[in-house]
């Protein structure tokens, strides 16, 4: 293998291929002279080295190894794609959840988990992304299907085993760290009215005669609005003598609409007179 570039020929096989390549398929690409497996696995230590001081790296998966960016530059990289990536909900991201920690499981036990149904969407998408397939039966009546993850699921998340998976306790200080910051919110300030305290003592030392008194001077007032929007009883009562002489002198005049309307005289209002309430103030003696 002395005379071949064995370092540039795996390094451009990973780069055209569009899957993740094992060691055994990079072997295959050669006839004659086939390279030993630790002479594959030595280049590929070397080239995995030479990308530390690059914006990709040689990423081993499940299916193989496969060059891709690091994820400290996706912001930038990922605007050379006008796609966004999908978004999935939270329902299916907790039924992938539960088929990675507790596969085999049945679509039964994943709603007994939840506490919810699940749905039929939800499983049909993880078995179209081939995240998820069915890989028995459970012996029991209905015989319902056993999911499990694929070698697609742990090459999309970056693991090469479910050993790499994180344990429940480090999900559940992931989670607490979300909630606290969800409930990181800014608090609704609670006003109070402000009540003055002179004007509340001075409201606690009215007794009964002044509040009596008070009360005279609203009624009062009340009868003398009444009284100027009243008519008058002595018009009212001979408004209809006007209206009969009217009536009888209208035909002397043999004119219509000639005559000026009479002018009202001004009404006038019964005034009741308004005595003063006393209320305590400072300077008032007891």
């Amino acid at each position: 293998m002395e005379n071949l570039p064995l370092k540039q020929i795996i390094e451009g096989a990973i780069m055209a291929s569009e899957q993740p390549l094992s060691v055994d398929q990079m072997m295959q690409l050669f006839e004659k002279n086939v390279p030993e497996r630790s002479e594959v696995r030595a280049v590929l230590k070397e080239i995995e080295e030479e990308c530390a001081e690059r914006g990709y790296e040689l990423k081993q998966v499940a299916s193989g190894y496969r060059f891709q960016v690091k994820s400290e530059y996706g912001e930038w990289v990922s605007r050379l794609w006008k796609e966004k990536p999908p978004r999935y909900s939270r329902a299916l991201l907790e039924t992938l959840a539960l088929v990675a920690y507790k596969q085999p499981i049945t679509r039964g036990d994943i709603e007994e988990i939840r506490g919810v149904a699940v749905s039929t969407n939800i499983m049909r998408t993880l078995i179209e992304r081939e995240w998820v397939r069915v890989v028995g039966h459970r012996d029991v009546p209905g015989h319902p299907a056993l999911y499990a993850t694929t070698r697609n699921f742990l090459d999309y998340f970056n693991l090469r085993s479910l050993d790499e998976l994180p344990s429940l306790s480090e999900i559940k200080e992931l989670t607490a760290g979300v909630e606290e910051l969800e409930m990181e919110e800014e608090l609704i300030e609670v006003r109070s009215l402000e009540v003055n305290l002179d004007e509340q003592d001075e409201v606690a030392g009215l007794d009964d005669a002044d509040l009596d008194a008070v009360s005279e001077q609203v009624s009062n007032i009340q009868e003398n609005i009444r009284s100027l929007f009243s008519p008058d009883p002595q018009e009212t009562s001979s408004a209809p003598e006007d209206d009969a002489e009217a009536a009888d002198q209208a035909p002397e005049s043999g004119s219509v609409g000639g005559d000026e309307p009479p002018v009202e005289e001004p009404r006038t209002a019964k005034i009741t007179p308004i005595s003063s309430a006393r209320v305590p103030t400072d300077s008032s003696e007891d």
